[in-house]
């Protein structure tokens, strides 16, 4: 089990309030006790948990993925404004990417742009695309995540490898300009690092709840996207730090 796997599972035993002193884990996992620590002081860092002596609780946060009916809802006026903001980014002829989440659905619904092709690792995206005949639609594939219903993974991985896109549109569940763009899960991570490794621009729509945010596993820096698109404008001097290097907000 890698690291990053196992303290996840440490993170969901904790917030569901079971016990966690640090010989009960080192056990649990196989491990020696001061891996246990490093892990626990990796989930305090995270602002995931809090460290007490031999163990540790949870926060009054939970910072643990929620599931894709319960965001669906939430913030949906905002999210809704994003969606159109990116969809008017999308021209004729674009090849893009669109990354599974509740933000980048609302994309779907407001594209007006003809001959475009679009890969996605959501099942709802291609539902919601499938019928539009001046639209090419490309299935990742994968291992569907009940979740979230993304779709992640080696197969996923791969195929988005084989493909070279204009724009990606990619959603997040935390920003901070501390801890750059994170989300709960390593796989959707590692599902978004390669969704910007093939696309020439990259925007991340996020609304304003999902600032000063950090969530477990590590996506990119600021400075690895090219466009933020929000639905609020920054504080002046957060809107300084995307100039100095070079993103262009959206809102």
């Amino acid at each position: 089990m890698f690291a990053e796997e196992r303290r996840l599972k440490i993170a969901e035993m904790i917030n569901r309030g079971d016990s966690v002193k640090v010989s009960h884990l080192s056990k649990e996992f196989n491990v020696s006790e001061s891996t246990i620590r490093r892990d626990l002081n990796e989930l305090k860092r995270f602002g995931l948990i809090l460290r007490t002596h031999g163990g540790a609780v949870s926060t009054e946060i939970n910072k643990l993925e929620a599931a894709f009916v319960e965001k669906q809802d939430k913030y949906a006026d905002e999210k809704e404004r994003i969606g159109k903001l990116a969809a008017n980014q999308i021209k004729d002829g674009d090849t893009i990417i669109l990354d599974s989440g509740t933000t980048t659905g609302y994309v779907s619904k407001f594209i007006k742009a003809k001959d475009i092709t679009i890969i996605t690792n959501s099942l709802a995206l291609a539902n919601e695309l499938f019928n539009r005949e001046d639209i090419q639609i490309i299935n990742t594939g994968g291992i569907i995540r009940g979740n979230t219903k993304a779709q992640v993974g080696s197969i996923t991985e791969k195929i988005i490898k084989q493909f070279r896109v204009d724009k990606v549109f990619l959603g997040a569940n935390g920003v901070s300009l501390k801890s750059g763009i994170t989300t709960p899960t390593l796989q959707e991570a590692t599902v978004k690092q390669t969704m910007i490794d093939v696309a020439d621009k990259i925007y991340l729509l996020v609304d304003e709840s999902k600032f000063n945010q950090v969530y477990f596993s590590w996506i990119c820096d600021f400075k690895d996207i090219d466009y933020l698109i929000t639905n609020k404008q920054r504080p002046i001097e957060e809107m300084k730090y995307y100039e100095n290097i070079g993103v262009d907000v959206l809102t």
